[in-house]
């Protein structure tokens, strides 16, 4: 938002009074600004130890969900960082990170991070000059130094207040290690299995190194936006910011080109010149069109189209090309299937003298509650109702989409950055695919598009994913044959595929030829490899020959000869007479166990019948005798 007040400020008196009082009226008195904070805890020395309150700047990339130790150093020069460091403070091996410690004034803050970048640190405390309550240090407005090294800002920073700023200097001076441990693990609330994140854009696409860096970000994020949203994982909100004209100003030219709704909702000239281009009504009805294409698509329980719309619309719709128009739009909306209708009801008149019932509900939310605050600063992240600060940046977003889950119940793409995006789409990603089976090396991970060999229905492929890659191992014929010949005909199908360690492509018996691209059918009996005896007579047929034997012969195939059907059948005969022979000895000797058995079992039923009458058998229980007792009766 910056950028957008800045531009303002260059143009004519007339309108910067009316930015001002728009400005105050966007924010009303109840409203606040929050300035998002990090622990800072100093370990080291022992008379500083304890906790402090630091405040996050809005570039670099915090560590959200984590913590970083490191030692301060406070340089002996170029204290304020706005000149490039002839020093180095590159962490050395074993060495505990380098935390520069630099003043506030001079230049902006993030010149002073990123040249500390420059020179090795691996985070900036920067030190306020003023006794105030801790502010939020943001980008700076939008000019060609500045956009050299905004995106590249990599590492985290924070503001301390003055007095803790002294003591950690003179503790420095005085020679002694300094210790301290930024911490992020509560920097977003993490009460359960769920996410809620909203995003404040714009879809003004002519603001500067503010607007590319948004519409880069929404790019690469779709994405992952999109599984998170798929999987149950998350609950997105686009918002848009919008300010509104007062009362006097209703007439003016500017308050009519910027405005709709008769002045209720405007927002600034893209280009900076109220005489030519687009102007602010055109944005903001581009806003309204966009916040009317995600509830119609989350009407449908399909949200996640939003992230479509808004990357295709800037691709297909860009200002400088002269297409951000509503034919344009309309064009997007029917690729992706929505209704038009719905999206037309859903924005209203923009020139009636009302309130527009979506635009109202968006001013509302600017304004902060419970532990929020106010949406000042564009584009801005809201994490769990809290402010995200630092780079508009895929993995620094998720980073912090990710801290916001309940311990444990973090989904997969948090725990092993394998969160798929949509980079493969595009050109398959630059790797191998085979186009007949549709199976690709490109995989979408967290960090960018890979290109590896797949694993696909058990069968590993290898290869250098870029160029080539070949199914290995056993069943690698049934993807794609293996990539070797393969033929149908008659109703059989030979191939050249075969399941050996050597994965080579080999003819089968009765072709030639090099197995990959050819197989050519061998003639047997023109090249006198069968067939070849006197009484013989060959005929060639795919893949196979057929010989006959003339007269009342018979050709067998094994010894390429033919004998007398006569001793073929009496062969045949013998071998029926030797099988029946076979079975019937089977059947006697099967017969004879039987009858041995039946014998043996008879014959110990009676010798245990005869044993009986003399001695009882240890099985039977011995008859009691009665005579002793009746004798004492």
């Amino acid at each position: 938002m910056g950028g957008f007040w800045e531009s303002w400020r260059r143009l004519l008196g007339f309108v910067v009074v009316v930015l001002i009082v728009l400005m105050s009226a966007a924010i009303p008195a109840a409203g606040r600004f929050v300035v998002e904070k990090n622990s800072l805890m100093v370990t080291a020395p022992s008379d500083l130890r304890g906790k402090h309150d630091s405040a996050i700047g809005n570039f670099g990339i915090p560590q959200y969900g984590g913590s970083m130790s490191g030692t301060v150093v406070y340089p002996k020069d170029n204290q304020m960082a706005c000149d490039e460091f002839s020093s180095s403070f590159r962490k050395k091996p074993g060495a505990m990170p380098t935390f520069l410690l630099v003043d506030r004034g001079d230049c902006v803050f993030a010149k002073k991070v990123w040249n500390a970048q420059n020179a090795g640190a691996s985070a900036v405390l920067v030190v306020d000059n003023t006794n105030e309550p801790l502010i939020t240090m943001d980008l700076p407005h939008e000019d060609d130094e500045a956009a050299k090294y905004i995106q590249n800002v990599t590492i985290p920073s924070a503001l301390i207040d003055k007095k803790f700023g002294q003591d950690l200097k003179k503790a420095v001076a005085s020679g002694e290690m300094v210790n301290v441990n930024l911490d992020w693990r509560e920097a977003v609330p993490h009460p359960d299995e769920r996410v809620e994140y909203e995003l404040w854009t714009n879809s003004n696409d002519e603001c500067g190194a503010k607007c590319d860096m948004l519409m880069e970000f929404t790019k690469d994020f779709k994405g992952a936006a999109q599984l998170l949203e798929k999987g149950g994982f998350s609950q997105f909100t686009p918002h848009y910011i919008t300010w509104y004209c007062p009362e006097a100003f209703l007439l003016s030219k500017q308050c009519k080109s910027q405005c709709i709704n008769h002045g209720r909702y405007c927002a600034p000239d893209p280009e900076q010149d109220f005489s030519t281009g687009y102007d602010g009504k055109d944005v903001v009805v581009e806003n309204l069109r966009q916040l009317c294409v995600f509830r119609v698509a989350n009407e449908s329980k399909k949200p996640w189209i939003w992230w479509d719309y808004v990357t295709d619309f800037h691709i297909r719709c860009p200002m400088k090309e002269k297409k951000y128009n509503k034919e344009c739009a309309d064009s997007v909306i029917k690729s992706l299937g929505l209704d038009a209708d719905k999206i037309g009801k859903c924005m209203g008149d923009p020139n009636e003298d009302a309130d527009n019932p979506i635009l109202k509900e968006e001013q509302d939310a600017q304004i902060g509650k419970g532990s929020r605050g106010d949406v000042t600063i564009l584009p801005t992240l809201v994490v769990n109702n809290r402010q995200y600060r630092g780079k508009l940046e895929k993995k620094a977003v998720l980073k912090a989409i990710c801290s916001g889950f309940e311990e444990t119940t973090e989904p997969a793409a948090c725990l092993s950055d394998d969160i798929e995006t949509n980079e493969c789409l595009d050109n398959n990603g630059g790797c191998w695919k085979d186009k007949v089976s549709n199976i690709t090396a490109c995989k979408d991970t967290f960090r960018g598009r890979v290109c590896e060999c797949p694993l696909f229905n058990g069968v590993q492929f290898k290869g250098d994913g870029y160029s080539h890659c070949e199914a290995m191992g056993p069943g690698r014929c049934r993807i794609n044959n293996g990539g070797c010949w393969q033929e149908n005909r008659n109703g059989s199908t030979f191939s050249a595929c075969q399941e050996s360690e050597d994965h080579k492509c080999q003819c089968p018996p009765g072709f030639t030829g090099d197995g990959i691209k050819n197989c050519e059918d061998i003639d047997e009996c023109k090249e006198k490899k069968a067939c070849q005896c006197p009484e013989c007579s060959c005929k060639n047929t795919w893949g196979d020959y057929e010989c006959t034997c003339t007269g009342d012969l018979l050709y067998i195939k094994e010894h390429d000869t033919c004998i007398s059907k006569k001793v073929g059948e009496a062969r045949a005969t013998w071998a029926a007479v030797w099988i029946i022979l076979i079975v019937l000895a089977a059947i006697a000797g099967g017969a004879y166990m039987v009858y041995k058995y039946r014998l043996r079992s008879y014959m110990d039923s009676e010798i245990r019948a005869i044993m009986a009458q003399y001695m009882p058998l240890d099985s039977q229980n011995e008859v009691p005798s009665h005579s002793h007792e009746e004798n004492h009766i």
